[in-house]
């Protein structure tokens, strides 16, 4: 959170077009671009939006600001992935603001700058505000004037200077243009999938991993999420856990683990357990045990108290009914993230894991992010072996309808898939309420 003041306003709450003018900054003559955006659309998206709008490609750094230029010490900043995981603090990450938090009224301003080093600086203004309702588009391009300058060509905004880098700076083809931002990724969250995903696929474009990326999200897209009563005995694990909490709670010892009974109990159901060597009686020495039934905490199914797991208010809700514990659960499995590596990450793993078929593709998933740059402490690219600590990982490979064997340690439930799915597809409605 940015130690400036915060200079957002109230989201809305009911919905709404802003007709918003973009014009790049020191442009003569003037290079602009008009969008009708939805109000909830997220800054994230909005920076897709207009780089398709401008025809750039998204190669360099960016970031919003409310109050002042890109970069004024009095100045709100809304940081890209790339700032944020860099561990930029004076700034909130983008992907966490929606556009009517920073443009309420006609007449108010916010700022955008694209490339730190050639520095297109946008001066994004509020026209008009429009009526709209949920099936409104993300984004729309209704108008706009010139070339807008291509990628790391100096800094150039003047006739003279384009003219050096272009055919014709006068040139603007609208409906080239409209289409581009019409088929751009970010118009993935009109679809109801996940508005975070189209950055991420956006950001693998042109590397290696970004046409597998690309066709699993198309898979995950082409098949929504629907709850079926085969499910039911994948959800065994989850289920006792709720089942034996909701008695009375499950109690834990002094050093904080379950008794040797419930321990055994819970092994004969955990499929993690499945191929585990030795008694499982002490949770301590049962380290799958321990670690799901600490996911299942890390996610809010479960809670801790006086001394005893105990069911939090929501799952309480749905004990006994595993339809509605599946929708329950794909809420719970979508990150609540900085934009950093770890919301990054488990999207990344929900595509991957919701368009599996039967194995979790795990060196994809390296692969995957390794192309985004992630990196350990120590320098070493993050590949899969980076997810290990994620509670949605470890929920997933819990989700089976068969225990879990070293002969086939990548194995993912067509129950799991399906959940995968389930956490990446949002409620529009709900989120504009």
């Amino acid at each position: 959170m940015t130690a400036h003041r915060d200079r957002r306003h109230q989201p809305r709450s009911t919905p709404a077009t802003l007709r918003v003018r973009a014009e790049l900054d020191g442009s003569e003559p003037p290079i602009w671009r008009r969008l009708d955006i939805r109000c909830d659309l997220r800054l994230d998206l909005l920076h897709q939006a207009l780089q398709a709008a401008f025809g750039w490609e998204d190669r360099h750094l960016h970031r919003f600001t409310l109050g002042g230029g890109p970069f004024d010490s009095g100045s709100q900043f809304f940081l890209c992935p790339f700032d944020v995981a860099d561990g930029e603090s004076d700034g909130m990450p983008a992907a966490n603001v929606r556009v009517d938090e920073t443009l309420a009224e006609p007449g108010h301003v916010l700022r955008y700058v694209y490339d730190y080093g050639d520095s297109w600086e946008l001066t994004l203004t509020l026209e008009q505000l429009l009526p709209a309702d949920h099936n409104s588009p993300a984004v729309v391009l209704v108008d706009g004037e010139r070339a807008a300058p291509p990628e790391d060509s100096g800094g150039r905004v003047d006739a003279a200077g384009l003219a050096e880098v272009l055919d014709d700076p006068a040139h603007f083809d609208l409906d080239r243009a409209a289409a581009a931002v019409r088929r751009t990724v970010f118009t993935l969250g009109d679809s109801g999938i996940d508005p975070r995903l189209p950055p991420i696929l956006r950001r693998l474009r042109g590397t290696s991993a970004g046409p597998e990326f690309a066709a699993r999200l198309s898979r995950v897209l082409s098949d929504p999420p629907d709850y079926s009563e085969s499910y039911a005995d994948s959800l065994r694990a989850i289920r006792w856990f709720l089942d034996r909490a909701a008695d009375g709670g499950i109690p834990l010892t002094s050093a904080g683990y379950m008794k040797p009974d419930d321990v055994e109990a819970a092994s004969k159901v955990v499929p993690a357990m499945g191929d585990w060597i030795g008694k499982a009686n002490r949770e301590i020495h049962c380290a799958p045990l321990l670690f799901f039934r600490e996911a299942l905490r890390q996610v809010g199914l479960l809670r801790k108290y006086k001394g005893s797991l105990r069911l939090t208010r929501a799952t309480a809700a749905v004990v006994g009914d595993p339809e509605a514990l599946w929708d329950h659960l794909g809420g719970l499995l979508s990150p609540a993230g900085d934009g950093g590596f770890v919301e990054e990450a488990t999207l990344t793993l929900l595509v991957y894991a919701g368009s599996a078929d039967g194995e979790l593709p795990t060196d994809s998933i390296s692969a995957a992010l390794r192309s985004r740059g992630w990196q350990h402490q120590d320098g070493r690219p993050a590949g899969f072996d980076a997810l290990s600590g994620l509670p949605e990982l470890t929920i997933l490979q819990n989700i089976s309808d068969r225990p879990h064997s070293y002969r086939d340690p990548d194995y993912l439930s067509p129950a799991a898939s399906a959940l995968a799915r389930a956490a990446l597809w949002v409620d529009r409605e709900r989120s504009m309420g």
